[in-house]
């Protein structure tokens, strides 16, 4: 694969994923500052960080190893997500959105991984 992680729609949406949620944590409770404001963060940005460095390696295999981790953080912001929305620090709507977001994300890095998958597959059987 060629280009600059940047150009990754993947990427794009994880990044403005993980602006989205800086905003709508700057209301959250501040005694949530080192609870669920920090960790929705850290996941939020771990998941466009993680396409990034693996984007960095020269192999399909370590690309496909921060591609899982980027969705396994994805996973951790829906989560997240779902307690904010229920412990109300975020309207209905507020959440839905970002749900909606977060798995537009996970649809492409599904079918990123599943590309990639395929490549390590076929260098594996020597195709």
């Amino acid at each position: 694969m060629t280009g600059s992680f940047q150009e990754l729609r993947v990427w794009q949406n994880g990044m403005q994923l993980s602006l989205e949620i800086y905003r709508v944590t700057k209301g959250f409770p501040k005694d949530e500052l080192y609870g669920l404001t920090s960790q929705l963060r850290r996941a939020a940005i771990s998941v466009p960080n993680n396409i990034a460095e693996g984007k960095g390696y020269k192999s399909n295999k370590d690309l496909l190893r921060f591609l899982y981790m980027a969705r396994g953080s994805c996973l951790e912001v829906q989560s997240e997500l779902i307690i904010a929305g229920q412990l109300e620090y975020l309207s209905k709507d507020a959440a839905q959105k970002l749900l909606d977001d977060a798995a537009v994300v996970g649809r492409e890095l599904n079918a990123m991984i599943a590309v990639f998958e395929r490549r390590v597959s076929a260098k594996a059987a020597g195709a």
